[in-house]
């Protein structure tokens, strides 16, 4: 680990310390009142009878901020960490088939509020001030065993109580009806996790659901920008926050859609990647979430400029991503770069020369590490059409 990466940590632990310091009359009692974001998490442990509950702050307010992804550009990774370290999670371990009764009904409520929620833990002990860090979804703070809740305050969201009660509606359109409406994915991402989407309800980890949430929208999408022209041009896209790197090629190709990432463990450069073409992918992504959130990002971008293109993603993680907070930050980070002035060439080997410029790892690195050399033979704009 780099020296930069241990102060990022220090720096992280001290600022929980004093969270713990504020707040640590919290760790000696066996209740938390707060106001939820709102937010709620299923475990994957155990499956499949998972712990499931709400995250609630020791504070009263406006804490939507808190679980509130898509409001965190521009903020430091040391910000996002504390935001998170400071929601208490309660758990009961239920069924996943468990989607009725009071307990659940009250998590499903506060999910479909449209405003923080007032809430009111009682545990069977206090909880224990352990720090949770998952690569796929974001980290929070300690963990009780609830032994009762109450939630008040909660307005529901019209669009989502809509889907709630149409027991009809499959999960996957139910997905692509809220995000249609303008539900950020956040927020569908929950729903879909407390088991409120689809005919044969369930609940879902909350990790699996990030990448459910991800790979059905997007995979929408793709279908829809099958039918779209090819762009005439290459354009090289680029953003980095939290210690991560993007570049973001597109070349006129049907759609085809690669993601290479990079990372750096004890001074060695390790590499990931997987691809796809029209047909979809149809296993697992080597690099798991990251792959749909990524290309969620991008083919926004695609559907919005109503235009398709073949699309090659690299991501560098650099030592400064001393504490992964979430694969919201691929998608959001991706956002971001298509919101960027792109730099426009006429040759994928350039295109390529230039996104590299933007890393500290070679074209050729890249190269040996992806199939993108397999994937793309042609080198001139001409060849591509």
């Amino acid at each position: 680990m780099s020296s930069n990466s241990q102060d990022i940590r220090h720096s992280i632990l001290s600022n929980w310390h004093e969270i713990l310091s504020k707040y640590g009359n919290l760790f000696s009692s066996d209740s938390i009142s707060g106001t939820s974001p709102p937010s709620v998490f299923v475990g994957s442990y155990n499956y499949p009878k998972v712990f499931v509950g709400p995250m609630v702050p020791p504070i009263h307010g406006d804490t939507s901020l808190l679980d509130s992804p898509e409001r965190w550009k521009g903020k430091s990774l040391e910000e996002i960490v504390n935001f998170r370290l400071n929601l208490v999670r309660g758990i009961q371990k239920i069924s996943i088939d468990q989607t009725d009764g009071r307990y659940i009904e009250n998590l499903q409520e506060v999910t479909m509020s449209s405003k923080p929620t007032d809430s009111d833990l009682l545990f069977e002990k206090a909880p224990s001030p352990s720090v949770s860090l998952d690569d796929e979804s974001a980290p929070f703070g300690p963990i009780g065993q609830i032994k009762s809740a109450k939630f008040s305050g909660t307005t529901s969201v019209k669009s989502i109580e809509k889907v709630f009660y149409d027991t009809d509606l499959k999960a996957q359109d139910a997905v692509l009806n809220l995000y249609n409406s303008g539900i950020e994915i956040s927020k569908i991402q929950k729903c879909f996790s407390i088991g409120m989407l689809g005919q044969k309800r369930k609940l879902v980890p909350t990790r699996w659901s990030i990448t459910a949430t991800d790979d059905i929208i997007s995979k929408s999408l793709t279908d829809e920008i099958l039918d779209y022209d090819l762009i005439d041009s290459c354009k090289v896209f680029s953003y980095g926050h939290l210690g991560n790197a993007f570049s973001v090629v597109l070349f006129p190709h049907r759609w085809i859609y690669e993601m290479i990432e990079a990372w750096y463990s004890n001074g060695i450069l390790g590499f990931g990647s997987d691809c796809e073409d029209a047909r979809g992918i149809h296993h697992p992504p080597a690099i798991a979430g990251v792959y749909f959130a990524a290309k969620l990002g991008v083919v926004e971008y695609l559907s919005k400029k109503k235009i398709q293109a073949g699309v090659v993603i690299l991501r560098e993680i650099r030592p400064e991503y001393a504490i992964p907070v979430g694969v919201w930050q691929i998608r959001e980070g991706i956002r971001e770069a298509m919101k960027q002035n792109p730099v426009t060439v006429n040759n994928f080997d350039h295109a390529l020369i230039l996104a590299s410029d933007k890393m500290s790892i070679s074209k050729s690195e890249w190269l040996s590490h992806g199939k993108i050399s397999k994937l793309i033979k042609q080198k001139t704009l001409s060849d591509f059409f």
